[in-house]
Formats: C-alpha cells, structure tokens, sequence
C-alpha cells in the first residue's frame, strides 16, 4: 500500500464519516454506550475478585475446642483439622491467650478487664484457601471430634461471591450482545455511504479496481468511528470509575469494601477498549462493503 493510496485512503475514510454526520454521531453514542457498559460489568467483576482475594488471605475461621478436652487433648485435635481438604493454616489459640486479646481489644470498656479467662474456650484460628468452599470446610470443621462449635463470616463470604459470579455472567452476556449491536449499527451506518457512492464504486469495478482499493476507504471509516468510540468510552470509563470509587472511599456503610485504584488497571482498560472499538469498527465496515463487492 503506497503512501499515495494510504492518503487517498484516509482521506476518504474521513470524508465519509463527516457526510453522515448523525448517523456517524448515533453510531460512536452507541457504541460508547454498549463499551461503558460493558467496562463497567467488568470492573466490578475485577473489584469483586479482588476483593475475595483479600479475604481469603484475611479470613479467619473460628474452630471452639470441647470444654471437657484438656490442653493436651486440644493440642491433639490440631493434626485433624490440618488434615482437612482448603485448610491452609491452624493456630492454637488457649483461653488465656484469647482473654488477653480480648482485653487488649476493649481496652478502653472497664467492664472487660480483669475477667475470669475460664469464661472462653480454646480454640483454632483456621485460615482456608478457597472462600468458596468455606461453607463445606465449615460443614467438615464441625464434624471433627473434640470441635464444640465453629464461627465463620459465611454471609458476607457468600455475598462477594455472588456478586462477582452474577458480574461474571452478566458481563459475558452483554459482550456478546452489545458488541453485535454496535457492528450493526456501524455497519449500517457506512451502508449509507455505500449507497449513496455505488455508482461510483460500480465504475471502479468497470475500470479494473481491486477490491482492496474499493473497501479500504470504508475500512478506514470504521476504524476512525471505533477507535474515536473506544477514546471517548475510556475517559468517560476513567471519570466514572473515580467518582464511584471516591463515593465508596467516603461512606461509611461500605468502609469493608476496597476499590482497586484506576491507576494499576487504565493500561488493560484502554487496551481492551481500543481492540474492542477498532474490531467494531472494522466488522461492522466489512459487513457493509461485501455485498456491493459481490461479482
């Protein structure tokens, strides 16, 4: 491809784009839209990942040793818990020890000093690998001899992983449909220009030009809208992004929730934006152009 016809081609990629002004509009509005969208889905689906990661390395289930056990005996209940499938660590953690840290927590509350550590249970602090199967590891936990009682945060663990399997999903779904959209809808709108220019293309066939030289210019068409969707879509994704995160960092009913920052995650963002808006672009141009290139 000479420099020659790459000026041509550009040329006319842009010439097309400005002779449709509204549609050319309506095409980038909706592709914008079906992009943020899809961004959005995905980032939740992110954040939600991220944030079963640091509970999985913060989780901490509570295993309360039988108040007839002695320490030895509770000792020995160790090995068992160890044995089982996503433990991953066991601290022993003896009554006094847990009193201590109790009172070191309600430091300031009078009324929890100085109390009887015979009140409290020994008890394993056990941390798992998987949040997902916290609620069999907890189910097995139970079924251990000499294990009284377990405490574990299973609604909350359940909440994020719902989130992100329903963001999952949904986020897949809504790729596939979204992106359809916006090829027809761009597809449609470089048929206009076809149209409007199929003389013109049927003289150049008569001529002898290659379909190359005939579909590049409305190749050209659709990457220029889809790469200027993909621009806009990112700063509006950025803007959008900060602003939830900013609401998120200043409330108070969300302070358990950790917004992963725009800064560790703008280069895939923008990467997937640009490939998703010129594929867009260049389908939904491809689509338009075969059917006057047909013999």
């Amino acid at each position: 491809m000479g420099k020659h016809n790459l000026g041509y081609f550009l040329h006319e990629g842009v010439s097309n784009m400005f002779s449709h002004g509204f549609m050319s509009f309506a095409s980038i509005g909706i592709t914008v839209a079906c992009l943020l969208i899809m961004g959005t889905f995905t980032l939740v689906a992110v954040n939600a990942n991220e944030l079963l990661a640091g509970l999985e390395q913060e989780n901490e289930i509570l295993a309360f040793v039988d108040e007839s056990y002695s320490r030895n005996e509770a000792l020995g209940v160790q090995r068992e818990l160890e044995a089982l499938p996503n433990v991953l660590t066991t601290t022993y953690v003896s009554k006094a020890q847990a009193m201590d840290s109790f009172a070191e927590k309600y430091a300031d509350d009078p009324l929890f000093q100085n109390l009887d550590p015979e009140i409290l249970r020994d008890r394993y602090v056990v941390k798992i690998e998987s949040l997902e199967q916290q609620s069999q590891t907890v189910a097995q936990l139970r079924q251990v001899p000499g294990i009284a009682d377990v405490s574990a945060y299973e609604e909350i663990a359940s909440g994020f992983i719902a989130i992100r399997n329903i963001a999952s999903v949904v986020c897949a779904a809504l790729i596939a449909i979204l992106f359809i959209v916006s090829v027809f809808i761009i597809s449609n709108t470089i048929k206009l220009t076809t149209f409007d220019r199929r003389e013109e293309i049927a003289i150049m066939r008569m001529v002898g030009a290659t379909n190359g030289f005939i579909r590049w210019p409305f190749v050209y068409e659709g990457l220029l809208l889809g790469f200027l969707s993909a621009t806009l879509s990112f700063f509006l994704q950025w803007g959008l992004y900060e602003a939830v995160a900013q609401g998120v960092d200043t409330s108070d009913t969300l302070q358990l929730i950790k917004v992963v920052p725009f800064q560790q995650l703008w280069p895939a963002v923008a990467v997937i934006f640009a490939g998703a808006g010129i594929l867009i672009g260049v389908g939904g141009s491809l689509s338009a152009i075969r059917k006057f290139l047909q013999v």
